[in-house]
């Protein structure tokens, strides 16, 4: 797995890009513990629960239909009232940040593939390229020599082209913006016609 950290910065990211209204910190805050939530599955281990079983690390948490699942249950625990554009951004929102936990696990060099189509099909995948250093499973195992390498490999794999994708939505959004310009009044008099 990437480590939460790197998770938790994915979804920030996700979040903070669009600059929309709906996006407050209460719903980034929301939307970098759907990052995480899905690797709560290693509670299981503690129960007997195999790694390759539906529900073992990387199995039915990770998943898209969780994924889906999860953010239904909050936008409407968020929002009761009827649905609204609102609320469906803030479902997508959740969406992405609960999946893109799925995805940046199978950029890893280690562990299990993820299951990404269970309940329907439990078979793990990873991507063809993998050059994230898995995390190790644990706190006391992450802050160990290995957590320097890790740390290296997700600001070089995963930070840095997150970064780079920010800055590339902001600045089509400040594009835009610019575009957006008032026409010069004709010189008739009347009123100006605004783009």
């Amino acid at each position: 797995m990437a480590s939460a950290f790197s998770h938790a910065f994915v979804a920030l990211a996700l979040g903070k890009a669009p600059r929309h209204p709906v996006f407050t910190w209460p719903v980034l805050f929301l939307g970098m513990a759907c990052s995480i939530v899905p690797d709560l599955d290693v509670i299981g281990f503690s129960f007997g629960i195999q790694y390759g079983d539906l529900w073992g690390h990387r199995g039915m948490t990770h998943s898209l239909f969780f994924a889906s699942l999860l953010s239904a249950l909050l936008t409407s625990a968020w929002h009761r009232q009827k649905w609204t554009a609102a609320q469906v951004r803030l479902f997508f929102y959740l969406f992405f940040c609960t999946a893109s936990h799925a995805l940046l696990d199978a950029l890893t060099d280690g562990g299990l593939g993820v299951a990404f189509f269970s309940p329907f099909d439990t078979t793990r995948y990873f991507f063809t390229a993998r050059p994230v250093a898995v995390s190790p499973i644990g706190i006391s195992a992450f802050f160990s020599e290995h957590a320097f390498h890790v740390l290296a490999s997700e600001v070089q794999w995963i930070w840095l082209p997150t970064i780079a994708g920010f800055l590339i939505v902001r600045g089509l959004r400040y594009v835009r913006s610019a575009q957006r310009i008032v026409k010069p009044a004709p010189r008739d008099g009347s009123a100006p016609w605004r783009s």
